[in-house]
């Protein structure tokens, strides 16, 4: 029978499990999106969906339910002030994943885990076109100092042979 086999232990003692966890849902809440294995998403999820929840209530008690997983207080401030109001008219599933297939070194399959409503940074069209122009004009640049530095390898080629040319004459004259 199953009883009390609920959670995954990814190969690891309990302290490393717990470890894991803990900065796995730090990097969640501080990026907003994770690339790890699947069954280390699934696991995350599980304490990231309680801890948005705990979030939600935005009380003292909460606060400290928080602070068992997370220790860092600036994560936990941006928890409650930043994502989980976002998240507030949510009654769950405040993560999703993606899977990505597997990875190359050892074929272990990997996933995305992002929160639902992630800050998007939302770039203007105007701005996209100035990312355009100077990218080619650095491209412009590239080519100027190119031609330039090939002018150079000519010219001290061109150098090279006359002083070939001119020590030849000089030997001929000195016969």
């Amino acid at each position: 029978m199953r009883h009390g086999r609920k959670i995954k232990k990814l190969g690891r003692t309990w302290a490393h499990r717990k470890a894991l966890i803990n900065n796995l849902l730090a990097a969640l809440f501080s990026h907003e999106r994770i690339k790890t294995t699947i069954a280390r998403a699934k696991e995350t999820r599980r304490f990231a969906d309680r801890l948005i929840t705990f979030a939600k209530e935005n009380t003292v008690a909460a606060r400290r339910q928080v602070r068992r997983f997370i220790p860092d207080e600036n994560l936990v401030y941006k928890l409650f002030t930043d994502i989980a109001p976002r998240l507030q008219d949510r009654p769950s599933g405040y993560t999703r994943i993606f899977r990505l297939g597997p990875r190359f070194g050892d074929g272990a399959e990997m996933a995305i885990l992002e929160l639902v409503s992630r800050k998007e940074k939302i770039v203007k069209k105007e701005t996209k076109k100035q990312a355009k122009k100077e990218v080619k004009e650095k491209k412009s640049k590239a080519e100027k100092v190119k031609e330039k530095g090939k002018d150079k390898e000519k010219t001290v080629k061109v150098q090279k042979a006359q002083k070939k040319k001119e020590k030849a004459s000089k030997v001929k004259t000195e016969k």
